[in-house]
């Protein structure tokens, strides 16, 4: 199991470089097939919408099939095909196919991994243990920086993708070879599975609006819109982008990391999950009161919210400790849909916005604007968060 885990890890580090990988590319893409930053926006929108609507199915797949077959076949059809699709995708149509199959095949690597800890492991330990998965996937984000910058420029870009591809493919494989399932759980007739039943469950209903924002500044910044912000602002080329963004992907790691047993230490999902969501309101609200204040205090706060922005898996561990054990692939992944789903709809939303401001004012205020419009949703989901109830960080 120990090596079927690794591997699921593996998969996830694909996951988060690919959609972490469109800032670097950003401007290598528009020169050669004129993809623009708003094409980019709609693009990774794409990965994170057609990940969102596999999670359901995937959630059943995971509690009736088990994480083997559920991951391996979507990782190898979706992800290493739409990698292969990136590889030869002539215009910012190709890139929307090819992200929009990466997504439906990255979709289950992460909850293959949350469902095996869910059933086999101590409830204390499944924030440690989420944590954990997130921070040596964010290996990926890291990879989706400076090292990528650096292979495009001595490889291609095409021959990259290519490689990728090929990569994608063995991780499946090995996902199919190594993993193991945990034991199914028969429940009583009549017992609550579906997404109703789900969604009867009072306490939720407090965490899937933060659920749905948390993510949404620091994955549209790493995702897509440093490279421009960084490129329309501060005049800086791939390779000083590249830097930048491996600043902001370190300090992601280490969010995950320690937003992992923070509710073990401190005794209360909602009090860290409060607490770090906070923090990252005000650094966004100061990218949005000052966006061009210089490109070292620009560095430090887009760290700063991948930093702060890491509190999924503390989320995922307040949200899990209200589900029964035979739900726990459908709850776990309802998370995680509204996750992705509201990351996915906000990188939708952020080209319209962007456009707008730009047409209507200068790079800086349609920047700040941006920045605007990822901090208002993030302020309203806390509002509700405020009222969730606390089930503890030791156990449930």
């Amino acid at each position: 199991m120990k090596v079927g885990i690794a591997f699921l890890v593996a998969g996830y580090v694909l996951s988060q470089f690919y959609r972490a990988c469109l800032a670097v590319l950003a401007p290598t893409l528009g020169a050669e097939i004129g993809a623009t930053p708003g094409d980019l926006a709609v693009s990774l929108g794409l990965w994170y919408a057609a990940f969102a609507l596999m999670q359901m199915p995937v959630g059943a797949a995971l509690d009736r099939i088990g994480p083997r077959y559920t991951v391996s076949l979507l990782l190898g059809i979706g992800g290493a095909g739409g990698a292969a699709a990136f590889a030869m995708a002539n215009g910012p149509w190709g890139v929307h196919i090819a992200m929009a199959l990466i997504g439906a095949g990255c979709a289950p690597v992460l909850m293959g991994g949350y469902y095996i800890f869910a059933r086999m492991y101590a409830p204390a330990m499944f924030g440690t243990l989420a944590g954990a998965m997130i921070g040596f996937g964010s290996l990926g984000n890291l990879a989706g920086a400076a090292p990528l910058a650096w292979v495009i420029e001595a490889a291609g870009w095409r021959q990259t993708l290519w490689g990728l591809a090929a990569i994608t493919l063995a991780v499946a494989l090995a996902v199919a070879r190594f993993t193991r399932d945990p034991e199914r759980i028969a429940h009583a007739p009549g017992a609550g599975g579906s997404l109703l039943d789900l969604l009867r469950i009072p306490g939720l209903w407090a965490i899937l609006p933060l659920m749905s924002i948390n993510y949404a500044a620091a994955a549209g910044l790493r995702g897509v819109w440093a490279g421009p912000y960084l490129t329309q602002i501060y005049s800086a080329d791939t390779t000083a982008i590249g830097k930048a963004t491996l600043v902001m992907g370190l300090a992601m790691v280490a969010g995950n990391f320690l937003y992992g047993p923070a509710d073990r230490l401190i005794g209360s999902h909602k009090r860290v999950v409060l607490g770090g969501n906070l923090a990252l309101a005000a650094i966004v609200a100061t990218l949005w009161l000052a966006p061009d204040a210089g490109l070292g205090q620009a560095t430090a706060l887009m760290a700063a919210a991948g930093f702060f922005g890491a509190s999924f898996p503390a989320i995922m561990a307040h949200g899990r400790s209200f589900f029964p054990n035979h739900m726990v692939g459908r709850g776990v992944t309802l998370l995680n849909m509204f996750s992705i789903g509201g990351v996915g709809i906000m990188q939708f939303a952020s080209r319209p916005v962007y456009e707008a401001a730009l047409a209507a004012g200068s790079q800086t205020s349609a920047f700040s604007t941006l920045f605007l419009f990822f901090l208002v949703p993030l302020l309203a989901g806390l509002a509700i968060y405020v009222f969730a109830r606390d089930r503890g960080g030791a156990s449930y």
